[in-house]
């Protein structure tokens, strides 16, 4: 699938800094973007509802500037996540704000994607949705969207259990519109390895919230450095959705282990206040915590991130191979 224009030659890797809920703010986002990844918020992560205006303000501002002071540098678009569901009580508000301010790209979330398809196509824009399996990608397909994101198994946050290697193929089978790969991509080489499974973009959310930029508490990034992946346990205690935390955090929260396991949990977030106290207090990430010993600084990492993509391009073939 061709890239879309509002990408082309704006990347340093093909990389998008997913949305992470309390984690991604402007200061991520345009950190992100000056470094040549693409940056993304979720909307609800601007409270009042008010605030919405005013970040997507700041970003447009802070970016425009950029471009005029470093018109050969490349500097990546952003994007905003929307909830879909019925419980958002504030979509059609944020839906209206993103149309005001020309949103490059929105990520669109558990619920049907054709309102927002239709109103983000009046401007331009492009529609990601994200998916867990094939079946609701073909639905996603079949509404118009331009890109799907499949949240593969060992992702933060809301994952999957299907692996990369099989959701990838099996949904490049039916679809060659642009297709981002989400679970476990820490690194360069990660990166490259989801474009040859058919990939057009990685997503790339656990790495970003270890960085300095990142709104993490610094237990909660200092935590992602000491974790590796059989720390990640996989419930439906906190949201009652299933979806990737670290156990010390859980522990700390006063969960037993043996309690998480997917269909046991379900009941606890009710002694929580509400969902954003649970996710502040309980610490998301994937499995590419195996691959994270650092906080740095975003265009540091992208740095790093770009010179490990480069070396991966340039692997030989394998020496197992005949003649």
């Amino acid at each position: 699938m061709p890239i879309p224009t509002a990408f082309r030659g704006r990347l340093r890797v093909p990389a998008i800094a997913a949305p992470m809920f309390l984690v991604s703010g402007p200061e991520l986002v345009i950190a992100t973007c000056k470094a040549g990844v693409a940056g993304s918020f979720p909307a609800l992560n601007a409270r009042p509802a008010a605030q919405l205006d005013q970040w997507l303000g700041e970003i447009d501002a802070a970016l425009a500037a950029h471009r005029a002071e470093h018109p050969d540098a490349a500097c990546a678009p952003y994007g905003v996540n929307l909830i879909l569901h019925p419980t958002n009580k504030r979509l059609d508000e944020d839906l209206a704000l993103l149309v005001k301010h020309r949103v490059p790209f929105v990520i669109t979330s558990l619920g049907h994607p054709g309102e927002v398809v239709k109103a983000v196509h009046g401007y331009g824009g492009l529609v990601f949705s994200d998916v867990v399996h094939a079946y609701h990608a073909k639905k996603a397909a079949a509404a118009g969207v331009d890109g799907i994101i499949a949240v593969c198994g060992g992702a933060g946050g809301h994952a999957g259990t299907q692996s990369m290697v099989s959701l990838i193929r099996e949904i490049r089978s039916f679809w060659d519109g642009v297709l981002i790969a989400a679970g476990s991509i820490s690194d360069g080489a990660a990166i490259r390895a989801a474009e040859v499974l058919g990939a057009d973009f990685a997503y790339m959310g656990t790495r970003f919230i270890a960085t300095r930029e990142a709104l993490a508490q610094p237990e909660y990034k200092q935590m992602l450095v000491d974790c590796g992946a059989a720390d990640i346990v996989y419930t439906d205690a906190i949201s009652g959705t299933n979806a990737n935390f670290m156990w010390p955090s859980l522990e700390k929260a006063g969960f037993e282990r043996a309690q998480l396991a997917a269909g046991h949990g379900k009941g606890k977030i009710h002694d929580m206040s509400d969902e954003a106290r649970a996710w502040r207090d309980v610490w998301s990430a994937g499995h590419g915590v195996a691959s994270i010993h650092d906080v740095p600084a975003v265009a540091d990492l992208v740095d790093r991130l770009a010179a490990e993509y480069r070396a991966a391009c340039a692997l030989p073939p394998s020496a197992a191979l005949a003649g």
